[in-house]
């Protein structure tokens, strides 16, 4: 799975989370998979 897929299904996950806990979750995780992809694209960027 790539990382772009990961973050899709995330937010799938999150549209359908009823539980606070649980949305608290998805939201770290979601974070933290937009800041990986982040890094890679800035890595891919020529100077």
């Amino acid at each position: 799975m790539t990382i772009e897929q990961h973050i899709e299904e995330l937010r799938a996950e999150l549209r359908n989370a009823i539980d606070l806990e649980e949305r608290q979750q998805i939201v770290a995780e979601l974070a933290t998979a937009v800041a990986e992809l982040d890094a890679l694209l800035e890595n891919m960027v020529p100077d």
